[in-house]
């Protein structure tokens, strides 16, 4: 089992219910996949920037505590929150998102946290695992530093998970995921996403630099691509009914590296993650129970 380092935003999450009604619960799309890489067998610790003595904070470290992550990289501030997000769904479980993170401490991780001490675990583990979201809250002083911790770790999965609001414009989020991804080790990454950032070109430039891309099709097939090898493409299952499907693209990834870690072929590893983020769709909110888990 692998030693994994995941860097990026956990928050509070609301699931309305109904009016006056919601759920909270904690996540964030790093910190679902390590929750998840977690269960799944492989030692994670968890890199982020949280308040000192608010409840949501403490409720955060008390899942970590439970669920077994390694809450070591975790810097802790005076007086700031974490950010918040609420979800609104519609009968096909797709849903829309609200947030509010403008105070939230990781979008000053790269001042506030030990980078020094962040760069060390990443060289240390099997793989160090992060998002274009990761990128985009943290800032230019931000995707600086992580682009040190990048250059250090043994091993890079990078989820191309862009959210153009987060970001000040199109080029910017161009330019600084093209960098990330061609420095990394995995790459998952959608059409969708491709198309709106214009990289639909980005999936064989990166296998060419030595990354295996993990591109998610609009018809559900997966393409792998690797370096020095052909495409395989592996088509579209039966689409699970979906009540949710807040954390879908985290727990396929979560089951993806998971197998691939463990030595599995990429066909293997795509039939994991997608099990997995079938079981995920299936629930509110991007964490469902352990007892929920498939084998």
């Amino acid at each position: 089992m692998g030693r994994i380092v995941a860097i990026g935003e956990v928050m509070v999450e609301l699931s309305l219910a109904g009016p006056g009604q919601a759920a909270l619960a904690y996540a964030g799309d790093t910190f679902n996949t390590a929750l998840y890489l977690q269960r799944l067998g492989h030692e994670v610790a968890y890199a982020t920037a949280l308040g000192t003595d608010d409840p949501f904070t403490r409720a955060i470290l008390k899942v970590m505590e439970r669920e077994g992550l390694d809450a070591s990289l975790v810097t802790r501030v005076d007086g700031r929150l974490p950010g918040l997000y609420a979800i609104e769904r519609d009968d096909r479980g797709e849903r829309r998102f609200f947030y509010w993170r403008g105070e939230a401490p990781v979008r000053q991780i790269a001042e506030l946290a030990d980078v020094e001490a962040l760069t060390d675990a990443a060289a240390k583990a099997d793989l160090t695992y992060l998002s274009a979201i990761t990128l985009a809250v943290v800032g230019d002083a931000g995707r600086a530093a992580l682009g040190g911790v990048m250059r250090e770790a043994r091993a890079v999965g990078f989820d191309l998970n862009y959210r153009a609001r987060l970001w000040p414009d199109v080029e910017t989020a161009r330019a600084a995921i093209d960098q990330a991804a061609r420095s990394s080790t995995y790459v998952s990454a959608s059409d969708e996403d491709l198309e709106a950032l214009d990289l639909m070109d980005g999936p064989q430039r990166w296998a060419a630099a030595g990354a295996e891309v993990i591109q998610r099709g609009h018809d559900h097939g997966v393409t792998i691509r690797r370096p020095a090898a052909a495409p395989v493409w592996i088509p579209g299952g039966p689409k699970a009914p979906a009540v949710d499907t807040t954390g879908a693209g985290d727990s396929f990834n979560a089951g993806y590296l998971a197998l691939r870690l463990n030595g599995r072929d990429p066909q293997a590893a795509v039939e994991g993650g997608r099990r997995l983020a079938g079981v995920v769709v299936q629930h509110v909110g991007a964490v469902i129970p352990r007892a929920s888990m498939p084998r």
